[in-house]
C-alpha cells in the first residue's frame, strides 16, 4: 500500500495529517510564543541576574517593592556616610558603624566549584561598583569627622560590625534611600547550614543592639522592616540591663542622636552669632561657593 500523501499546506513534518492546520494562525502563535519567551527571559534577567553597581542603577520600583538582593560586604564603617575605599571621598555628614559597602552578586557562578564571576579586591576596581548600605533601625556611636570629636565606643562598634559582616555574603532588603544616597536596609547573615534563599539568618541590626553597640533609630523616616520600633527597643533594653557593649558603665552617656543634635545646635548658633563679612562668611573673605563676577574684556575700570 502506498504511503498517505501529506497535504501541501505547509504544515510541519510532525503535524498529524488528519489534524486541521491554519498556516497563518500557526505562524502568529509561534511569533507570540517567541515574544513571550523573550519577555520572560528579560524579566528573569532583570530581577535575578542583572548586577546593580550603584543606587542610581536600581529599578524604579525597588524601594516600593522592598526588594531583596544578595552580595558581599567590601568595607565597613567607612562607607555611605563618610570615607569609603569604594568611593574615595566624603559623601555624607556622619561617620559611624551603621554603614557599609556591598558588592551586588546576583545569580550563580560567584562561588566554587562553579566560580566564573569574581568580586574585585582593589580600590580602583571597586570604585563606583558598590551599594552604600545603612543598617535599618539602629544608630551607632559617631566617629571623629569634620573636626568633631569621636563618641566613646565608636571604634569598638565599628570593630564589632567588621568582625560580623566584612567580607561575608549577606542578604539585604532594600527599604529606602536616605539623604546621603545610602540604602537603608535590613541585612541578614546567611544561615549556618540551610540555604539562604529558603531560610533567614540573623538580623544584623538586632544583633548589634543585642551586643550593646547601637541604639534604636527613632528619627523621622526610621525603617524596621517586618519588625516594629518597640521590638528593637526591647532588644536595646535587654542589652542595657545586661550592661553589654557601650552600656557597661551605665546608660547616662550621650546617645548618637543626642550627639548629632548637640553639634547641629552648635553649628546653628555659630552661624547666627558670627559677624557678617562682605561675602556672608563672617570674616570678609570669599567663600568657596561665592561667585566671582568677571568683568568683560572691554570694561574700562
Amino acid at each position: 500500500m502506498a504511503p498517505a500523501q501529506r497535504p501541501s499546506d505547509g504544515r510541519p513534518q510532525w503535524w498529524p495529517n488528519d489534524a486541521p492546520y491554519d498556516q497563518t494562525a500557526f505562524a502568529a502563535g509561534a511569533a507570540l510564543l517567541g515574544a513571550g519567551g523573550a519577555l520572560a527571559t528579560a524579566l528573569v534577567y532583570r530581577r535575578f541576574l542583572k548586577r546593580y553597581p550603584s543606587v542610581d542603577a536600581l529599578p524604579a520600583d525597588t524601594f516600593k517593592r522592598k526588594r531583596w538582593i544578595k552580595g558581599v560586604v567590601t568595607s565597613v564603617g567607612d562607607a555611605g556616610g563618610h570615607w569609603s575605599r569604594a568611593t574615595f571621598g566624603r559623601c555624607g555628614a556622619h561617620r559611624n558603624a551603621s554603614s557599609s559597602s556591598l558588592y551586588h552578586t546576583p545569580g550563580p557562578f560567584w562561588r566554587w566549584p562553579l566560580k566564573l564571576r569574581r568580586i574585585p579586591t582593589t580600590n580602583k576596581d571597586l570604585q563606583g561598583q558598590t551599594l552604600h548600605i545603612r543598617l535599618a533601625g539602629v544608630d551607632a556611636p559617631e566617629a571623629a569627622h569634620f573636626g568633631r570629636p569621636s563618641q566613646p565606643y565608636a571604634a569598638e562598634a565599628i570593630a564589632w560590625l567588621r568582625s560580623t559582616v566584612d567580607g561575608r555574603r549577606v542578604y539585604c532588603q532594600l527599604l529606602s534611600r536616605d539623604q546621603y544616597s545610602r540604602i537603608v536596609s535590613i541585612v541578614l547573615l546567611p544561615p549556618r547550614i540551610l540555604p539562604g534563599f529558603l531560610f533567614s539568618g540573623r538580623n544584623v541590626s538586632l544583633e548589634m543592639l543585642k551586643a550593646g553597640w547601637a541604639t534604636t533609630y527613632q528619627q523621622a523616616g526610621a525603617e524596621y522592616g517586618e519588625r516594629t520600633m518597640e521590638q528593637f527597643q526591647l532588644v536595646e533594653a535587654e542589652a542595657k540591663a545586661s550592661k553589654r557593649g557601650m552600656w557597661e558603665k551605665g546608660t547616662k552617656g550621650e546617645t548618637p542622636a543626642e550627639y548629632k543634635r548637640r553639634h547641629a545646635r552648635g553649628l546653628e548658633e555659630a552661624e547666627k552669632t558670627a559677624p557678617k563679612g562682605a561675602n556672608g562668611n563672617g570674616n570678609g573673605t570669599k567663600t568657596r561657593n561665592a561667585k566671582v563676577q568677571k568683568k568683560p574684556w572691554w570694561w574700562p575700570f
